[in-house]
C-alpha cells in the first residue's frame, strides 16, 4: 500500500488556526505587490509527479529534457530510461512506500533515479555524496532505505553500513558514460590533467577491489540495473497526497530530520515557481543546475521546475565556473537559481573572459542574504531581474519570493508566494499576533509546508500548529506593504554555502578528540553574506588543543562545508544558570574579537 503523507495537525495549548483580530491585514493584501501577470491564484497540479514527467514527456518528445557536458537526452528518451530504471528497480524488489537513497552529484542518472522511485511508488531519500561514513550511517538508520543508488566514489562508504540499517543492494553509477564519446577519450590520455579529471569523475573499474572488510550486500551496476526493458504501462500510480521525498534537514535544532514532502508539495511549488516568473516560455527555456540536486532549493528550482515547463536542465555534477561559462557556448542560460557567492563568480569570470550573461533573463537567490553589490553587478551584467527568496526544506522550499518588477524592494525577502499565507506572531505564545512593522516569529501555510517529520512525532507536533501553520523559528518584521525582512534566527543553525550546519553535529565530534573539554560551534558572519563555522574550544587541564590536528580530525568524520573554518581556545564557556552554554555570549565575544 502506498504510504501517504498524513499531516498531524496539532500543536501547543493556545495555539491559534488563523490571525487574530488586530492584525488588519485583510485577505492575502500582498498580491496587489505582485509582479505584472503573476495570478493571485493560481491552478495548482492535482496530480503526482509521475503524471508531470508523462505530460511532459509527451508534449516536448523531442526538446532536449537533461544535457550533461554537451551530451543531450530528450524528453522522451528520457520518459523510456525512467520506466527501465524503474523496471530494474522493481526486479530488486522495490514496492510502492519504500525509501530508496539517491546518493549523487547533479547527473543524468540522477534525474532517472529519483523519478523511477516515485514511478514505483516508492519514497526517494537525497543524500550528499560528500557525507562521511557517520553522516551515512545515522540518516540509513533513521530511513532504513531497501536499496541505494550510489556515485561510484561514494559507494565503499555506502557498502560498509552496518547489516542492521535494512540496506539490501547498492546501484553503482558511473558519470563518464553519460558524457559525450569525445569527452570519454579525451579522459582515458595519459596525461596529468586527464589523470586529474578522471580521479574527479569516477573512482575507476576496480573500485572494490583491495577492501579489507567483506561486502555486506551486493553491488550492481547502473547498466545492469537498466537490462530489465521498459516498465510495464500497469504500475502504481502514486496519488498527490502520497509521500514522494525525505529530505533531511537540520530543522530548527540538533541533528537531521527528515522532511516528508508529498507529490502535491513538490507539484504546488514548481506551479507556485511557474506563477511567480510569467515572463517563461514553455518548452524553449535553459535552466542551469548549479545547485545540487540532493538539497531542496536545487530539486525544486532547477529538476522539478524544469521538467515542469519542457525547459533544458544543464547539469553539473558541482559549481565550477569554467564548466558553467564552457556550457554557455553551446546552451546560454536563460533562468538561473543560485546562491550569491555564484553570482558573483560567474559575474567576474564572464567580463574577464568577454562571454556575454544577456540571455539569463531571470534569476533567483536562497539559501544566505543577497548583497546590494551583487545584484547591481548582476543586472548590468544580464539586463536582467535578480530577486531574493525565502524558504525552508519545510515549504519545498519556496514559501517568500521578490517580485519580478518594479515592485521588488532589496534587501527585504519579498512577500509571500500565490496561495501561501503568512503570520508573524509571539515566539512565547504564538496565539499573539505580532502587528505590523514589530518583530516576531514567522509561521507559513501553503500547499508547500511539508507533512511533518520522517519518525519524529513529537517535533512534528511543535513545528506544525492547528490551522496547518509551520512555525519557521525565523523572527522577521513586516512592513506596510507586506515585504517580510529577516531579522534573527530562533534557531542556531550556521548557513555556511547555502547549506545549514547543525553547531550540536559538529560539537558532537569536536568533542570526541582527546584534548577537548568542551566545544561550542557558533556561526561568524562572512563578508558578502553567509557565515562561517568557528568551533570555542576548552582544553582538558594539564593540556593544550592543537588547532591544525582538530581542524584535521574534523575532517575525516564531517563533510567539508561543516568543518570550523577555525579554532578559538578558550579558558571557560560561558553557560546560564542551568547550565546551559550560552551560544549567543560565546558568537558576541568572538564578533568583539574581530
Amino acid at each position: 500500500m502506498t504510504m501517504k503523507a498524513t499531516r498531524k495537525a496539532s500543536g501547543a495549548a493556545g495555539n491559534a488556526a488563523a490571525p487574530q483580530p488586530g492584525m488588519h491585514w485583510g485577505e492575502r493584501p500582498w498580491t496587489a505587490s505582485y509582479g505584472p501577470g503573476v495570478p493571485a491564484a493560481p491552478v495548482l497540479p492535482e496530480d503526482s509527479l509521475v503524471d508531470l514527467v508523462d505530460q511532459s514527456v509527451r508534449r516536448y518528445g523531442n526538446k532536449t529534457a537533461l544535457e550533461f557536458f554537451g551530451a543531450r537526452t530528450s524528453y522522451r528518451e528520457l520518459g523510456t530510461l525512467i520506466s527501465r530504471a524503474a523496471a530494474g528497480l522493481k526486479k530488486l524488489g522495490v514496492k510502492p512506500g519504500d525509501r530508496v537513497a539517491l546518493v549523487m552529484p547533479n547527473c543524468p542518472q540522477h534525474v532517472i533515479a529519483f523519478h523511477a522511485v516515485l514511478r514505483l511508488g516508492a519514497v526517494v531519500v537525497e543524500h550528499n555524496p560528500l557525507y562521511t561514513d557517520r553522516e551515512l550511517r545515522h540518516l540509513f538508520e533513521d530511513h532504513a532505505a531497501v536499496v541505494a543508488i550510489v556515485w561510484d566514489k561514494a559507494v565503499e562508504r555506502v557498502r560498509q553500513l552496518p547489516a542492521d540499517v535494512g540496506l539490501r543492494t547498492i546501484v553503482s553509477v558511473e558519470l563518464i558514460p553519460a558524457m559525450p564519446l569525445l569527452q570519454r577519450v579525451a579522459l582515458r590520455f595519459p596525461v596529468p590533467a586527464a589523470r586529474k579529471a578522471r580521479a574527479a569523475l569516477t573512482v575507476g573499474k576496480d573500485h572494490a577491489k583491495g577492501s579489507a572488510a567483506p561486502a555486506l550486500r551486493p553491488v550492481l551496476s547502473w547498466r545492469q540495473l537498466l537490462e530489465n526493458g521498459a516498465l510495464r504501462k500497469k504500475h502504481p500510480r502514486p496519488a498527490a497526497a502520497d509521500l514522494a521525498v525525505v529530505q533531511y534537514t537540520s530543522g530548527t535544532t540538533g541533528s537531521p530530520k527528515g522532511a516528508m514532502l508529498s507529490h502535491a508539495n513538490l507539484q504546488a511549488n514548481a506551479a507556485q515557481g511557474r506563477a511567480w516568473v510569467p515572463g517563461l516560455k514553455d518548452g524553449r527555456e535553459t535552466v542551469y543546475a548549479v545547485l545540487p540536486l540532493f538539497h531542496a532549493y536545487g530539486l525544486t528550482l532547477c529538476m522539478t521546475f524544469a521538467l515542469s515547463i519542457g525547459a533544458k536542465l544543464v547539469l553539473f555534477p558541482k559549481f565550477d565556473v569554467d564548466l558553467v561559462l564552457k556550457a554557455f557556448r553551446k546552451s546560454p542560460a536563460t533562468f538561473l537559481p543560485a546562491v550569491p557567492p555564484i553570482y558573483d563568480r560567474i559575474a567576474a569570470a564572464a567580463a574577464e573572459r568577454g562571454i556575454g550573461l544577456e540571455s539569463i533573463r531571470f534569476s533567483i537567490s536562497g539559501a544566505m542574504n543577497l548583497p546590494a553589490a551583487t545584484v547591481e553587478t548582476w543586472e548590468k551584467a544580464t539586463g536582467g531581474y535578480l530577486i531574493e527568496g525565502y524558504g525552508l526544506t519545510e515549504t519545498s522550499p519556496i514559501a517568500i519570493g521578490n517580485p519580478f518588477g518594479p515592485t521588488r524592494k532589496p534587501g527585504t525577502v519579498g512577500v509571500p508566494f500565490p496561495l501561501t499565507d503568512i503570520r508573524v506572531v509571539d515566539p512565547r505564545n504564538v496565539a499573539l499576533d505580532r502587528a505590523p512593522g514589530e518583530e516576531g516569529e514567522l509561521l507559513i501555510r501553503g500547499p508547500q509546508v511539508f507533512n511533518g517529520y520522517w519518525n519524529r512525532p513529537e517535533e512534528t507536533e511543535d513545528a506544525l500548529l492547528d490551522g496547518g501553520w509551520f512555525r519557521t523559528g525565523d523572527i522577521v518584521s513586516v512592513d506596510d506593504d507586506h515585504f517580510v525582512t529577516i531579522r534573527d534566527r530562533i534557531k542556531e543553525l550556521i548557513i555556511t554555502g547555502g547549506f545549514n550546519v547543525s553547531p550540536s553535529e559538529v560539537e558532537e565530534v569536536l568533542a570526541t578528540f582527546a584534548d577537548v573539554a568542551e566545544v561550542s560551534v557558533v556561526g561568524l558572519p562572512r563578508g558578502g553574506g553567509g557565515e562561517d563555522v568557528v568551533a570555542a574550544v576548552v582544553p582538558v587541564p594539564g593540556t593544550t588543543v592543537d588547532p591544525d590536528a582538530l581542524l584535521s580530525f574534523a575532517r575525516e568524520h564531517l563533510t567539508a562545508y561543516k568543518v570550523p573554518r577555525r579554532v578559538v581556545i578558550l579558558d571557560s564557556l560561558p553557560r546560564s544558570l542551568i547550565g546551559k552554554v550560552l551560544r549567543r555570549e560565546i558568537r558576541d565575544n568572538l564578533l568583539a574579537r574581530g
